[in-house]
This record gives C-alpha cells, sequence and structure tokens, in this order.
C-alpha cells in the first residue's frame, strides 16, 4: 500500500481546518445549527456564491467537492482552492460584513447546508466555543494563504503541478477513500490550479506516466508513487 501524501508532506500547510470548527462545541449548539440547516443541491459547474456580491450566511459542504476561484480580467479562472466535505464556505466574509473575496462552484454534483446569518452569530453569542473554534481556522486560513502565495511563487510549473497532485490525493481521499488515491477533476480545472495551460498539463501528466509515478485512466489521475510527487515539487 501507498505511503498516504499527509505523511510525507505537511499537507496541513497547506489545507483548511474548518472542518473542525463543528467538532469541539456544546451538542446543543450544534444540533441547533443542524436542525436549521437548509440543504442545497447544486449541479457540476453551478455557481454558490460570486465574488462581490455580500454573504446572507455560511455553507457547510455535505457531499461533492467545490472550488473557490477568481477570474481575471481577461476571463481567465483562477483555481484558489478545492473544498471537501465537513469544511465551510464563506464565513470569514460574513464575519468581516464584505463582499465575497473570490467565487464558488460546484466540482461535482454536491449538497451543501445552508446556515443564515443570523442563526450563525446567535450561535457564536451562544457558545465561546464556537468562537474560538472560528478564530482558531481563521488565523490557520491565513497561514495557508501565506504558504501558497510564497511556495507556489518560486516554483516551475512541474513543481506547482507535483504539489497540487499531493494535495489533491489527499482531498479526494476524504471523498474516496480508496489506495492508491484517485483524483477526478478535469484537466482544465487542473491546469486553472496549477497557473499553466490545459495542454501543459496534460503534456506533463502523460510525462509522469510514462515515469511510473502515476496513471491515467479516462478522466482519473491515480497516485501510485507519492514520494515522487514530493521530490518532484522540490518543496524540501
Amino acid at each position: 500500500m501507498n505511503t498516504p501524501s499527509n505523511e510525507l508532506f505537511p499537507i496541513e500547510k497547506f489545507t483548511s481546518r474548518s472542518e473542525y470548527i463543528f467538532k469541539n462545541i456544546p451538542p446543543e449548539i450544534r444540533l441547533r445549527l443542524e436542525n436549521h440547516m437548509v440543504e442545497r443541491t447544486y449541479r457540476k459547474g453551478q455557481n454558490i456564491f460570486l465574488e462581490g456580491l455580500y454573504p446572507s450566511g455560511i455553507f457547510y459542504l455535505k457531499e461533492g467537492l467545490v472550488k473557490k476561484y477568481k477570474t481575471d480580467h481577461s476571463g481567465k479562472e483562477h483555481i484558489l482552492y478545492l473544498c471537501a466535505p465537513g469544511e465551510l464556505l464563506g464565513y470569514p466574509a460574513l464575519l468581516c460584513h464584505e463582499p465575497y473575496p473570490d467565487s464558488a462552484a460546484a466540482i461535482e454534483s454536491s449538497k451543501l447546508g445552508f446556515i443564515s446569518r443570523d442563526l450563525f452569530m446567535r450561535a457564536l453569542s451562544d457558545s465561546p466555543e464556537l468562537m474560538f473554534s472560528v478564530l482558531a481556522s481563521l488565523s490557520h486560513e491565513f497561514g495557508v494563504m501565506v504558504n501558497s502565495v510564497t511556495v507556489f511563487a518560486g516554483m516551475t510549473v512541474r513543481e506547482r503541478l507535483a504539489l497540487n497532485l499531493l494535495l489533491l490525493a489527499e482531498k479526494f481521499r476524504r471523498i474516496r477513500p480508496v489506495e492508491p488515491a484517485e483524483i477526478l477533476l478535469s484537466r482544465e480545472d487542473l491546469a486553472n490550479m496549477v497557473g499553466t495551460a490545459t495542454e501543459s498539463v496534460v503534456r506533463l501528466l502523460q510525462e509522469l506516466k510514462k515515469s511510473g509515478v502515476i496513471d491515467l485512466v479516462g478522466k482519473k489521475i491515480i497516485v501510485l508513487r507519492p514520494k515522487d510527487l514530493v521530490e518532484g515539487s522540490k518543496f524540501y
């Protein structure tokens, strides 16, 4: 069996901890949020919220996969982060009373629970534990942003691809716990994460396949040798 990426590489420095926000709060607060959460289903490609709009609540990802992205002046999409089940979306903008700094859309059919502003703010007022969890998550997200900017800025396209494949392998393990890890993401979305042309990603994936680091089965990217991706990212 392959060694999971999180045992080879400090994944936590590049991933959100928002899935822990509801885990260590009083049961009655969690039950209140769950009972009043409004479930919404989003089809693949459907926007959940758009950059520049003001939030009326937050979203809890129950099933599926959601991308957070920005679009530049030319219309090109830049994927900032992928959210897996258990993660929260939109709470920083809500707490700051500011518009969304990015957009969010479903990468596959996804179910999210919507928690209204009033419900969430009352829960924060009633639970110091929830307030502490939110503050801890916000602090960690700032560290994730700093790590992502500083590390990716100095990498080549090949190195950024290797690092993103490591991060995606752990993300998809949470959705489909199989070994070796299987990544199901369009080449276009992967290119928008890496910050390069789709053609470049396709070529580099073929090179990784030829070297036995990954396998390609249809749209799936199967990570066979994560240790080689760590070495290929030149993170250490």
